[in-house]
């Protein structure tokens, strides 16, 4: 064999590795994909059409998440002129040793931008209640994330509905307490876990038949869905963050094993879950495009 072949090879093989090796930091840092579901579901109003933008799983932190991916992000998610943008929680960092925190007007200034006719919402996922000490030992105080959110004019709904109306035809958005938020934790003197949900708190403020759209940072809660909800809308499972050909060696609740991402039926009720956008534990994506969801409720 020639020199120069054996050296071609060489090369070659020296890339594939390269490539083999940085792909998963690839995707870490990749702009997020616009996938799309059009979906009509249950008891929901004959000629009530919603476009709906989501965002989930941020996880601010420098170099993986830094100011200017969140705000590229943001931008992304604006120029889909959608009539509500959802945030599904999980703003604050998911790992700890590879990054760095940012400040939180780095990440809030380009969430306090976006606009939409119907307005911002969002609700918090585990890693807003974990990273916030206070909360851990006062569960009834009010989150950090959860303030700086409304400081900026974003409402955050935990246990909370309200009735929104387009085209004069009515429907609730309805944010479910994080189900993780209280891990049984020896430094706070815990020993059970608990979560931040009152779905019975949540139901008794859904006063009509007006179809209910419910936000939930994990998909745990559609285990055994409420027909009260037309729509659950999650993130938190990062896709699996590792999908090798279907395969996701972890999974981040068992909800989450159930539902990884996409579109579930289940009882006729409908589960959209996120792939979200940033990484949790370990900086890296394979097979788990960060996305950006982009829903059109309501028959055309």
């Amino acid at each position: 064999m020639r020199r120069r072949t054996v050296l071609k090879l060489m090369a070659s093989g020296l890339l594939a590795g390269l490539a083999t090796i940085s792909y998963p930091f690839l995707e870490a840092f990749a702009r997020p994909r616009i996938q799309s579901y059009r979906v009509t579901p249950r008891k929901w109003t004959p000629g009530l059409r919603l476009k709906i933008a989501v965002i989930a799983d941020i996880h601010a932190c420098r170099p993986w998440m830094d100011g200017r991916r969140v705000a590229s992000i943001c931008r992304q998610a604006q120029d889909l002129q959608a009539d509500l943008i959802l945030l599904l929680g999980d703003f604050m960092p998911g790992i700890r040793r590879f990054a760095e925190p940012l400040a939180p007007e780095e990440w809030i200034r380009p969430l306090a931008a976006l606009s939409a006719p119907l307005g911002v919402h969002a609700i918090l996922g585990n890693h807003d209640y974990w990273s916030d000490p206070e909360i851990q030992r006062d569960s009834t105080r009010e989150p950090v994330v959860a303030k700086l959110l409304r400081d900026v004019g974003i409402a955050v709904h935990i246990n909370h509905a309200m009735r929104l109306e387009k085209d004069g035809r009515p429907f609730w958005l309805a944010g479910l307490g994080d189900q993780l938020a209280f891990p049984a934790w020896p430094r706070f003197d815990r020993v059970e876990e608990f979560g931040a949900d009152d779905m019975p708190l949540l139901l008794s403020q859904i006063t009509d038949e007006a179809p209910a759209i419910l936000m939930a940072h994990e998909p745990d809660v559609f285990m055994a869905p409420d027909p009260r909800f037309s729509l659950t809308l999650s993130g938190h499972t990062h896709g699996g963050q590792v999908n090798l050909f279907g395969w996701r060696p972890v999974s981040a609740s068992e909800g989450s094993e159930l539902y990884p991402a996409g579109h579930f039926r289940k009882d006729k009720c409908d589960l959209i879950v996120s792939r979200g956008l940033g990484c949790s534990s370990l900086p890296l994506r394979i097979g788990s495009w960060p996305e950006i969801l982009l829903l059109e409720l309501g028959e055309s």
